[in-house]
């Protein structure tokens, strides 16, 4: 029978990977204690009931990559994704610098390739449109940025470093030099508040965990700590905490970090031209990208990482990069006598990881891939970004999300918000259905990949037994289960998922429960 102060959410369609269909879900002590049809929830008779009306139930997503402080700012601040042109970047300037009172400008989003000029304005277009004021706007992938004449000038050691222009665009080792002294100037505060204002949005489209992708180039120690305060005292997704800092195995254990991990950049992007490549860039020949580190150094992490008992994890998106990773997991292997992508009981992991020459290798390696399907439906295709870049033929080899499935590589879904906007259901959509028909995989593995995927990701593997002894995992509703789950309004279910057609209206996010706990709600579950 159930017990005292248990929820009984019922009259819904429940999603599972496995077992007979249910309708309704009871929970108690921020766990799923039964399950069943609508029969069996007549009988829970000690249940406060919450009709859903039909609703689709659903595991949570979980965002297996996130920058929450940023992707509050833009939800805040100004956000430039939406910019068509180098004159309305401008224009939000020199509106930011009216209302702000002399205050530093922090923005990002901004696209040049999506611009009819493809041209970004200078540090002289933003010394006039901010009146002379500090000015820091990265990219939409957050490798390169524009700063205005004052902010660079507050960085002594800017104009000897690599990646450096006097024109304001920064690259490389010059760019983590101003965005440091960029995000110097945000108050715990305003820090604060664009962590909650990112954590909220994230509640309200069904997803109830994030993995922040913190470090010392990225943001700050500071930063991480009061992300994961944030998540263990507010109703809002838990925070799943990553630190990239090469050979940061204490700075990790002392933030409570999972892994040393994240975005620990072996190279940059290929929208900033700084990604890695094995071949130069098809639209600029001179430049095939950079390798941030030495494979030995790389390795030596790794190691370090697995004695520790620590996740280890890189960003790598070009081919050159992903080899350098692969090929030190292997020299890490060989010195510690042992394969080390999968022995640890979290495993480990490689950050978005677009272009890979052997899918096989990579699955050999026990790498969970930690991607971002938007970026194809952002940039992949014929006349895309990606394409541009490297022409057509390498383009088409880039997110090959089938091929790796195919595999064995284990995937795990994100966003790296404010890259790209948070939206979990896109990101199964552009899974799904690619630019590339053939790189596309099946709605459920695309599901599974954004829900079990990103808790796998992160260690949390094992679960009670399941039907024909396959363990259930988090991620899986089931009794015994967290209760972590979204309740959607959703037509057109194939095998219990939308079929995410062209065209076809998204889910709309009606809950979003986090052990038991709502962390948004449309009104349709009361007072719980």
């Amino acid at each position: 029978m159930p017990g005292e102060g248990s929820v009984l959410y019922r009259n819904g369609r429940v999603y599972t990977r496995a077992g007979p269909a249910a309708t309704a879900i009871e929970v108690a002590a921020g766990n799923i204690t039964w399950m069943g049809d609508e029969a069996g929830a007549r009988d829970r008779g000690g249940a406060r009931h919450v009709d859903l009306g039909g609703a689709l139930v659903t595991p949570a997503f979980v965002d297996a990559h996130v920058h929450a402080t940023a992707t509050g700012l833009g939800l805040t601040g100004l956000d430039l994704r939406h910019a068509t042109s180098a004159a309305d970047v401008l224009t939000a300037v020199a509106a930011a610098a009216r209302a702000g009172g002399g205050r530093p400008i922090l923005g990002g989003g901004w696209d040049e390739t999506r611009w009819a000029e493809r041209r970004a304005p200078t540090a002289a277009d933003l010394d006039r449109a901010s009146y002379g004021g500090a000015v820091y706007l990265a990219r939409v992938d957050v490798h390169s940025a524009l700063a205005s004449s004052a902010l660079m000038t507050a960085v002594p050691q800017l104009r000897g470093a690599v990646g450096f222009d006097a024109a304001g665009w920064l690259r490389g080792p010059a760019h983590d030099l101003v965005r440091a002294a960029a995000l110097d100037a945000i108050t715990a505060g305003q820090r604060r508040e664009a962590q909650r204002a990112a954590l909220a949005r994230a509640a309200q489209l069904g997803i109830a965990c994030v993995h922040e992708m913190a470090g010392p180039v990225i943001s700050s120690a500071d930063d991480l700590a009061d992300a994961l305060a944030l998540s263990a005292q507010e109703p809002v997704p838990e925070v799943i905490g990553y630190w990239a800092e090469l050979f940061g195995i204490e700075a990790a254990r002392d933030l409570g970090a999972v892994g040393a991990a994240g975005d620990l950049f072996v190279d940059g992007s290929l929208g900033s031209h700084t990604a890695a490549l094995r071949a130069p860039y098809a639209d600029r020949p001179e430049s095939s990208g950079a390798l941030r580190y030495d494979t030995a150094e790389v390795a030596e992490h790794i190691a370090r990482c697995a004695a520790a008992g620590l996740q280890a994890g890189f960003h790598a998106i070009g081919d050159a990069a992903v080899d350098q990773v692969l090929d030190a997991f292997e020299a890490a292997g060989t010195r510690l006598g042992k394969p080390v992508g999968a022995a640890h009981g979290a495993g480990h992991r490689i950050e978005h990881v677009e272009f890979v020459h052997d899918p096989a290798r990579l699955a050999t390696s026990g790498l969970t891939a930690s991607m971002q399907p938007c970026f194809d439906a952002l940039w992949g295709g014929p006349d895309g970004m990606y394409a541009a870049r490297l022409g057509a033929e390498r383009a088409r080899r880039l997110n090959r999300f089938a091929d790796l499935a195919r595999a064995g590589v284990q995937l795990a879904f994100g966003s790296d918000a404010p890259v790209t906007e948070l939206g979990p259901w896109e990101a199964v959509r552009a899974a799904a259905r690619p630019h590339d028909e053939t790189a596309g995989i099946p709605v459920a593995a695309a599901f599974a990949a954004h829900t079990r995927g990103g808790w796998r990701a992160a260690g949390r593997r094992k679960g009670p037994p399941g039907p024909h002894g396959i363990p259930f995992l988090e991620g899986d509703l089931a009794p015994g289960q967290p209760a972590t789950f979204a309740v959607w309004q959703a037509e057109e279910l194939a095998d219990g998922l939308p079929e995410l057609a062209p065209g076809q209206e998204l889910p709309r996010c009606l809950a979003t429960v986090r052990r038991g706990t709502p962390i948004y709600d449309t009104g349709l579950l009361g007072d719980t």
